[in-house]
């Protein structure tokens, strides 16, 4: 577990990134004694609705416009003993303040303490008339006067950690590390419902018709108010062929908010944006409790260590132990319909996990690697009728897995220029006995067992004077065990020849995790310095999946491909530019029985260009731009037995509409030394943004919920700002 401490120059939030530069305190040097102070003042531009995308982490207050910062940061060392001391403290005159505490006798023992406040804000804009939005009991109020006649809800989540780590050298052989944390999370974040009448789990609700209402959404905040705590400690060993870490670990989670019931009146309004009483049994449907995360904990213990056999072998190893559970009452949390005799879910999962490799230099060339990973999750929470549908009755599923992973890898050194590398992986999978008593929902067939094996194979050049490169290969092959049809409640039937027409599967819907699928993969790398102040790197990959299953629907193939190239130029001693550019693609290809035949593509493209340059002793001069472009499209056709009202709605549509998300920032900084402990620091900032996306606003026109609640974003931001800080520091 890695403890919550940051270095005092290190900035965790989107603003305090932004404003990094200009408002961290001075880090002290390693002498007798320093500290220092730093104070700021910073204004921006825009509103909150420009400042959304902007804002999410700033923990920025709706309508302000200015930011004050104070930092302070202080350190002692010993020079006899070197025990060293050092506290700091950052934004803390806002919200997303935090401070941090070491202390330290080098090869003794080390105490930190971290605590921090984290505040995210989502960036779209509800406008509702919900009344307790937030709460556990919202009450759901139609808006009467029209869209965008309620108030915009004001939805964050704060998070406030502590955290607190101890290391002790026992022996020279020996330590002992032990770390804490806890973290609070309290506020609401976007969450809702929907039904729509009559359905499989519903049967008796009423449908729409010209008087009622019989299909609803509805936005209702998820309520936080959890704790989540965290404990490892572990005890290391060091011998000399010999190592051996035994540690612990534990995670508790609770919430103190077990359900969310709403309350929803008679009348919502239908599709057409006219408010008319709801259908029969809907009302209870949407007004019933939801369960939110529950309970839970887990515990885990292990064992890792390596033995040096001689010093061309060595063997590596590692055993662990864990017990996850979700034992929450069920009365408790405001539900009384569980079946009979059941208190709670009584959830657990074992885990039992081996690892053990062997790493071996045979021949001075020659270096051999293999290792074998074991790991069984053996689900022992009790089934129970949860799932009455009429005269069927379902439980729930189990769901254990044991999974077995081994590796053979060799490398060659060629020539002391080029080294090769040729590995097999296998991975199979085995998902156990099918829960004869539970049901399937949203795919057609199982597989209890899917094997995978590929084969990498790479060649690299160390740098020799001015070049250095890799270039890798990897395919790989999974397919699996017969297909099983569900049989609702009755166990399921093995298929031995899932492509016979008898079989129904040719319409059917499998799991792309199931399916046999071919990957394909290359990647290249590269480092050149053609010159003394000029450096390149160069990142290439290209990836293919192709899935094959007993139909011709569902996910049939995707692929991936990405450049990057970064630079670094030196003008001069002083003067300093590097850059980036990026571009990544990801493609999906699915069909639906009787639907849309899509093929989905994702493009991100980034760009930067930075400069940094000292023209005199007491100034320095910064700046960085940098341009993101994000863009999805989304191409439609129809399978041949659609029907004639979908290829109406596409000839009419188009299809959906295009995604995007661009962005582009300059930062400059301008940091002037007035004394020997005194700096002043400048800092510009500005920020362009648009952003489409149909899902919540489409040309203009925003997401409507049945109650009259509205989602929008302004589709084009622009922020501006400026900050001033001085820095003080003293000896």
């Amino acid at each position: 577990m890695t403890l919550l401490f940051r270095k005092p120059n290190v900035c965790p939030t989107a603003l305090v990134l932004a404003l990094c530069a200009a408002f961290t305190p001075l880090h002290a040097q390693a002498d007798d004694a320093k500290y220092s102070l730093s104070l700021g003042l910073g204004g921006f531009s825009g509103s909150g609705a420009d400042r959304s995308i902007f804002d999410q982490y700033s923990g920025m207050r709706p309508g302000s416009t200015g930011v004050a910062l104070l930092g302070v940061d202080y350190f002692r060392r010993n020079e006899d003993t070197g025990a060293s001391t050092q506290f700091y403290g950052t934004d803390l005159l806002g919200d997303t303040r935090e401070f941090g505490f070491w202390w330290k006798m080098p090869g003794s023992w080390k105490f930190s303490a971290n605590y921090g406040e984290l505040v995210h804000r989502d960036p779209t804009i509800f406008n509702s008339g919900l009344q307790g939005a937030g709460s556990t009991s919202p009450q759901v109020m139609p808006l009467l006067n029209g869209l965008g006649s309620g108030s915009d809800l004001d939805l964050k989540v704060k998070r406030t950690s502590l955290g607190v780590e101890f290391a002790k050298v026992i022996s020279p052989r020996l330590q002992l590390d032990v770390s804490l944390k806890t973290e609070n999370k309290e506020g609401a974040r976007p969450f809702g419902i929907g039904m729509n009448c009559p359905s499989m789990v519903a049967p008796t609700c009423g449908p729409t018709t010209g008087t009622e209402t019989g299909w609803a959404t509805l936005m209702l905040p998820e309520p936080i108010d959890a704790n989540h705590s965290q404990i490892e400690t572990r005890l290391t060993y060091g011998g000399d062929k010999l190592r051996l870490s035994a540690g612990y670990y534990g995670s508790f989670y609770r919430n103190l908010n077990s359900s969310l019931t709403p309350g929803v009146g008679a009348s919502l309004y239908n599709p057409l944006g006219v408010l008319l009483p709801l259908s029969s049994g809907l009302q209870s449907i949407l007004s019933q409790p939801i369960a939110l995360a529950p309970d839970n904990d887990a515990q885990q213990l292990d064992l890792s260590g390596s033995y040096a056999f001689t010093r061309s072998t060595r063997l590596n190893f590692k055993l662990g132990y864990s017990l996850a559970q979700q034992q929450q009452d069920f009365a408790a949390s405001g539900f009384t319909s569980a079946p009979a005799g059941v208190a709670n879910l009584g959830g657990k999962l074992a885990t039992t996990l081996a690892q053990v490799g062997i790493t071996s230099r045979p021949l001075p060339k020659l270096t051999l690697q293999a290792n074998v990973h074991y790991e069984d999750r053996d689900d022992q929470t009790p089934t129970a009728l949860y799932n009455v549908e009429g005269s069927a009755s379902y439980t729930n599923r189990q769901l254990p897995s044991t999974k077995t992973r081994g590796k053979l890898q060799a490398n060659y050194q060629f020539t002391s220029d080029y080294r090769g590398t040729l590995s097999v992986d296998g991975e199979s999978i085995d998902r156990g006995i099918f829960t004869a008593t539970s049901a399937l929902a949203g795919v057609s067939a199982l597989r209890q067992k899917t094997d995978e094996t590929s084969v990498r194979a790479e060649l690299r050049r160390r740098m020799s004077e001015n070049f250095s490169g890799a270039l890798s290969l990897e395919s790989s092959e999974r397919n699996g065990s017969t297909w099983l049809r569900n049989n609702s409640g009755l166990g399921v039937t093995a298929v031995p020849d899932p492509s016979a027409a008898s079989s129904g599967f040719s319409t059917a819907i499998f799991m792309p995790t199931l399916a046999d699928r071919r990957r394909d993969k290359i990647k290249l790398r590269a480092e050149w310095q053609p010159r003394e102040d000029l450096s390149l790197q160069l990142v290439g990959e290209d990836g293919k999946d192709k899935f094959s299953a007993p139909t011709s629907y569902g996910l049939r193939s995707t692929a991936m491909s990405s450049v990057s190239l970064d630079w670094n130029y030196a003008l001069s001693s002083k003067w300093n530019l590097n850059g980036f550019v990026s571009q990544s693609k990801q493609q999906l290809d699915q069909a639906r029985p009787a639907g849309t035949v899509l093929a989905f593509d994702n493009t991100s493209s980034t760009f930067g260009l930075g400069f940094t340059g000292k023209p005199m002793s007491q100034l320095e001069l910064g700046g960085t731009l940098a341009l993101i472009e994000d863009l999805s499209t989304h191409v439609q056709t129809l399978d041949a037995t659609a029907a004639l009202g979908d290829a109406a709605l596409l000839a009419a549509t188009g299809g959906l509409p295009d995604i995007s998300f661009r962005q582009a920032q300059l930062k400059l900084f301008g940091k002037y030394k007035l004394d020997k402990n005194s700096i002043l620091q400048i800092n510009l900032i500005h920020q362009h943004s648009s952003w489409n996306d149909w899902a919540w606003v489409f040309n203009g026109t925003p997401y409507v919920y049945s109650d009259g609640t509205t989602v929008s974003s302004k589709p084009v931001q622009n922020v501006s700002f400026v900050g001033v800080t001085y820095v003080r520091s003293w000896p």
